[in-house]
């Protein structure tokens, strides 16, 4: 099947199998960023952004792509690593597993978001399972770079 679409702000016509989960197809691309986790919709590893929304790559087929604009980190680079540095400042980046994620859930709830509450950033955030940090310090890293941007 083939399919247009946008990655990263190129436009891009490829041929590709309908059935292929998009985690599989993007990384095949050279977004490694995407990673697989539970490969059953349920930790968040694999989030990107489809039409600026996080979608889950992992249970998305490439041919719903056609015709969308796809973000991944590769193509946010500096907006995530400034969200990064918030992150790995209060100690909510330890093994970094599942940053890329994270990240990119945190970026489409600031571009979906205006202002939220600390119960609106939990409910968004909830697909985002982190073995490591207890989540605490995650929620006061988004809480600071939130803040920042306001003042910004």
């Amino acid at each position: 099947m083939k399919i247009s679409y946008t990655l990263n702000g190129q436009k891009v016509t490829d041929e590709v199998n309908p059935a292929q989960p998009l985690t599989e197809y993007l990384r095949s691309r050279g977004c490694y960023s995407v990673k697989r986790g539970c490969e059953t919709a349920n930790c968040g590893l694999c989030t990107v952004l489809v039409d600026g929304r996080p979608v889950l790559s992992c249970s998305t087929l490439t041919a719903r792509i056609d015709g969308k604009v796809v973000e991944t980190m590769e193509g946010l680079q500096s907006e995530a690593a400034e969200i990064g540095t918030y992150l790995a400042d209060e100690g909510a980046e330890q093994c970094g597993f599942c940053s890329p994620g994270l990240i990119m859930n945190i970026i489409g709830m600031t571009r979906e978001l205006k202002n939220p509450t600390e119960d609106d950033i939990r409910n968004y955030l909830a697909g985002n399972l982190c073995r490591c940090t207890g989540y605490v310090s995650q929620l006061r890293a988004i809480r600071k770079y939130l803040a920042e941007k306001e003042e910004a």
